[in-house]
């Protein structure tokens, strides 16, 4: 596991060089419009509703002791509940919605380190733009509910004390995890259907969060970060997810 997260973080590290090579910026032209209007759309609304969300928290006590108090702790845990809310839905959407336009970036990434034999070594699914849209939005669909559901588990968990940094911690690696999983099945998309995506994921696991804690970090960064995370995570993704198959293929054919 920790070796694959090593494995994942490392393929950023040629992914600039890989995107100038094979002149791919062309491809990100859209999915990077797309992120920018869709960190501007989530971040007004996030401004906008987390005191709203604090003040009905600070509802729940009754009391006038300490209400002060537990007013000050609900607006901040609103806060919170907003940034990964946002972040959550910002990550899910611009996959979802980039998926027609990141498959020839991941497609060209293969034919480069595979070479012309690469069709030999693993057939290819073809699909359409449609498709491609379609799949897109159901594995993020999927993925958002999963995501959603594991983030409410933890956000409650979080409010015991003491253990509330290994919570943040947690549901810091659930959302790399996802964020991974979303730009490996660019690739994944033309080799497996849904289901074997899936479980391909569930066994690469490592390679999935690697990617993703990039993915995450990128997002700190004002506006450089919406612009460039699509790009280098993709690249980084394909390159690893390419060379696991590869590897998975070879061992099949043995």
């Amino acid at each position: 596991m920790f070796k694959n997260i090593f494995i994942g973080l490392k393929a950023y590290a040629g992914a600039f060089e890989l995107i100038s090579k094979l002149k791919l910026w062309k491809y990100f032209v859209i999915p990077i419009l797309i992120s920018v209007v869709t960190a501007v759309v989530i971040g007004l609304y996030a401004y906008g509703f987390s005191d709203n969300i604090g003040q009905f928290i600070s509802k729940i006590w009754v009391w006038e002791w300490g209400k002060e108090t537990f007013t000050t702790i609900s607006e901040i845990f609103g806060g919170i509940i907003i940034i990964v809310l946002g972040l959550v839905l910002y990550k899910h959407i611009i996959m979802a919605l980039s998926a027609p336009f990141m498959s020839p970036v991941s497609e060209k990434i293969e034919a480069h380190l595979l070479g012309e034999n690469s069709k030999l070594i693993h057939q290819h699914r073809n699909t359409s733009f449609q498709e491609q849209l379609w799949r897109g939005i159901r594995i993020n669909l999927r993925n958002l509910f999963m995501e959603l559901w594991l983030t409410a588990i933890i956000l409650i968990i979080s409010l015991v004390p003491v253990i509330g940094w290994f919570t943040s911690l947690l549901l810091f690696f659930i959302q790399a995890y996802y964020a991974g999983f979303g730009n490996m099945d660019y690739t994944l998309e033309r080799h497996f259907k849904y289901k074997e995506s899936l479980t391909f994921v569930r066994k690469n696991r490592g390679i999935a969060i690697g990617n993703g804690i990039v993915f995450m970090l990128f997002l700190l960064i004002p506006v450089v970060g919406v612009i460039l995370v699509l790009p280098l995570s993709v690249t980084a993704a394909s390159t690893e997810t390419v060379k696991l198959l590869n590897a998975q293929n070879r061992q099949n054919i043995n």
